[in-house]
């Protein structure tokens, strides 16, 4: 993984007001009340950005094609604003980050340059047990406050936000295959083929950070689909999801409530 710079001084200040017991949140008050519920107390708003330059790569206008340098450069830009993210949780004292928010912002001053930012809620047990994951580090997820709150109550623990990525350039028709098929109900394979793989290898990578966290499960997994500046033929395939593992112990699931009608 890509090292970051130092946070910049402006945030160890705001972090230091936090550490006081005043806390930000992004939480909505539902979301807030079932972090408590959960057992878990919010810190502050952390979040970690940064704005990276993606390469020129070549391609061919007939060959499907991953654009490696586009995935390397979309993938690093992700982990450097999560990491940056974590260090302002870490910094806090938190056991993890909820209700994560991944966004990219391209700005009118860089056609070739984009912003990455990671935002969400660190958080910490109230009962003082740690639930840092693995690698020793707070934990990430995506999930909404009731998701986790949900996910905590079957006995599963989030270990931290997964993702994999593909850049894949899709192959143009030639003007053969495209007469080929004009007023046919047909299968298009070139495009068929070259978008399953391009989903495949995202959600492979996905996979590889679960089992780097030694989780048991990926739970509230999307796949997306972005073009972003790059034109309808490139293509990149985001797969994401929370990577969770089985606490130790038995957990006594709360009982669904029963509704009684009054009417005759």
């Amino acid at each position: 993984m890509t090292q970051p710079q130092d946070l910049p001084k402006e945030a160890g200040h705001r972090l230091e007001e936090l550490e006081h017991g005043l806390f930000t949140s992004d939480l909505s008050v539902n979301e807030f009340l079932l972090i408590k519920e959960a057992g878990f107390h919010p810190l502050g708003f952390v979040m970690g950005s940064s704005i990276y330059h993606t390469g020129i790569q070549a391609r061919r206008w007939s060959k499907s094609q991953e654009l490696t340098k586009l995935t390397e450069a979309m993938y690093n830009a992700r982990e450097l604003a999560m990491t940056r993210m974590e260090e302002e949780a870490d910094q806090l004292g938190a056991d993890g980050v909820v209700g994560v928010r991944l966004d990219v912002n391209y700005y009118e001053w860089g056609r070739d340059a984009a912003e990455f930012i990671a935002v969400g809620t660190a958080v910490k047990a109230e009962d003082g047990t740690s639930h840092r994951n693995k690698l020793g580090k707070p934990f990430t997820s995506d999930l909404s406050g009731q998701d986790f709150w949900t996910i905590m109550q079957t006995g599963y623990v989030p270990q931290g936000l997964v993702m994999g990525t593909c850049v894949f350039h899709i192959a143009h028709r030639g003007i053969g295959q495209t007469l080929g098929t004009v007023g046919q109900n047909v299968e298009l394979p070139n495009f068929t083929q070259a978008l399953y793989e391009a989903r495949e290898l995202a959600m492979t990578r996905m996979q590889d950070e679960a089992n780097t966290l030694e989780a048991t499960g990926i739970v509230g997994v999307r796949l997306e689909e972005k073009s972003h500046q790059w034109g309808s033929h490139t293509i990149e395939f985001l797969s994401l999801g929370t990577a969770v593992t089985k606490s130790a112990g038995d957990v006594t699931l709360p009982k669904p409530i029963t509704v009684i009608s009054l009417d005759n």
